[in-house]
């Protein structure tokens, strides 16, 4: 996780995460592909990839494109991980997808590293128990979500 203030720490996780999904999927991320992606100003990106640059998690050189550091790949693909696992929780259990793309945004950043393994491993063992996984999402035969 990035050591700074609560919210800029997950605004510049969230930058890190969608440069890493930007290159995945084009090979490359510029500053406009971001601001796209995240329905922000161009300007806005370019001050937080300029701090991200400053503080050693890309490398940025103006009208080009940018990459991440390792340090900052290392985070980016720590907080997709984080990502995923809170989405098959939440879907296994039955909650909207809606819900669950908006409640992930928030969860992802915010967890300790003891409680996103206990997460993993309940979605692991909920994966070998159907019957278990039935009982807690439909209840009484209902979904309780």
């Amino acid at each position: 996780m990035i050591k700074t203030s609560n919210r800029s720490s997950s605004a510049a996780e969230d930058y890190l995460e969608r440069i890493q999904e930007l290159i995945e999927a084009k090979g490359y991320a510029r500053v406009v592909d971001i601001a796209a992606s995240l329905g922000i100003s161009q300007a806005s990106v370019t001050n937080m990839v300029k701090r991200l640059d400053a503080e050693g998690f890309v490398l940025y050189e103006k009208y080009r494109g940018l990459v991440l550091t390792p340090e900052g790949e290392r985070i980016a693909k720590e907080i997709a991980r984080r990502h995923r696992i809170l989405t098959d929780f939440l879907s296994r259990l039955g909650v909207s997808k809606e819900a669950v793309e908006r409640d992930v945004e928030g969860m992802e950043h915010h967890l300790s590293p003891a409680s996103l393994e206990a997460i993993e491993a309940l979605c692991q063992e909920l994966a070998f128990q159907p019957e278990l996984l039935a009982r807690i999402t439909q209840g009484s035969g209902k979904r309780i979500f």
